[in-house]
């Protein structure tokens, strides 16, 4: 049993993980209605915009940090800029939107495969966030702590940006009916930018604490996205709060899950999970 409180650490690692994630998927599903795989890409951007300039160029850490998040941020307003609000004036079906996003996601990991090779990388050195804390028989690296702090914190960044300024109820506006929103003088277009540079910096941030966390490499894109839609299903896709329970839900049954097992089996578990909630609760944890 002394394995118990390790595996509980560990799944709220996980969690706070899948929270990141989530958050920003969620925020531009519930604006736009749009299954964002390019979501994904952003994150490895992110991770290795850090790559690039801390270790390469040898830049500071933090500033490293800050230029990986805003280059995400950036790219994901330019997508949104260059095909989706293109897509959108043309009144393109979800389908041709997710076909969309799906090639986008294939281009950008494409590039930072040629740019950076397939290799695996990581953001770790001997000189950061290298400590470790032990809490009862468990242990958590200060990166983890880093972590969680982080996902909480962005949680209750976005939680006051949705609850308490004018734009996030702009923001609900457009995601309640966007129709309507222009009409009452709501520039849409504007909004839904907003919205994709704020989830995509989000995306860039998850991908750089993923990248200290366990590393880099150009094609994780798809399944740390794939671990965030399976979140928000499970908490309510396109409830912001319900994808947080989601990723803390999902994370204790993965790590619950392979007590017995192989490691290898965490992502049939993920899956299995999403195809009850499908068939039992599609509404998710909480609903929309």
């Amino acid at each position: 049993m002394d394995i118990v409180p390790q595996l509980i650490l560990n799944s709220i690692i996980a969690g706070a993980i899948y929270t990141m994630i989530t958050l920003g998927f969620n925020l531009i599903y519930t604006t736009t209605k749009l299954i964002d795989l390019s979501y994904g890409a952003l994150s490895v951007v992110g991770g290795y915009s850090v790559f690039f300039f801390a270790n390469k160029l040898g830049l500071d850490l933090y500033l490293a940090i800050i230029l990986g998040v805003l280059i995400a941020g950036a790219l994901g307003l330019l997508i949104d800029r260059f095909v989706y609000q293109k897509l959108r004036a043309r009144k393109a079906s979800t389908m041709i939107q997710l076909i969309a996003s799906l090639g986008v996601l294939t281009v950008i990991q494409a590039i930072i495969a040629i740019l950076f090779t397939s290799q695996f990388q990581t953001l770790s050195d001997p000189s950061s966030f290298n400590r470790t804390f032990e809490i009862g028989t468990a242990v958590i690296t200060e990166v983890q702590v880093i972590i969680l702090s982080v996902g909480l914190t962005i949680l209750f960044l976005l939680f006051l940006l949705r609850e308490k300024t004018m734009f996030g109820k702009a923001m609900k506006a457009v995601s309640d009916d966007e129709e309507v929103a222009k009409i009452v003088g709501i520039n849409t277009d504007k909004i839904i930018s907003k919205v994709f540079f704020i989830g995509s910096s989000i995306a860039g941030l998850a991908g750089i604490m993923i990248g200290f966390d366990t590393g880099l490499e150009p094609t994780m894109g798809l399944p740390v996205l794939l671990k965030g839609i399976i979140a928000s299903i499970v908490g309510g896709i396109g409830n912001i709060y319900g994808g947080v329970l989601g990723s803390f839900f999902l994370g204790f049954v993965e790590n619950f899950g392979i007590w017995k097992i192989s490691g290898e089996w965490k992502d049939a578990i993920a899956f299995s999970v999403l195809i009850l909630f499908l068939l039992f609760r599609p509404n998710g944890i909480l609903k929309r």
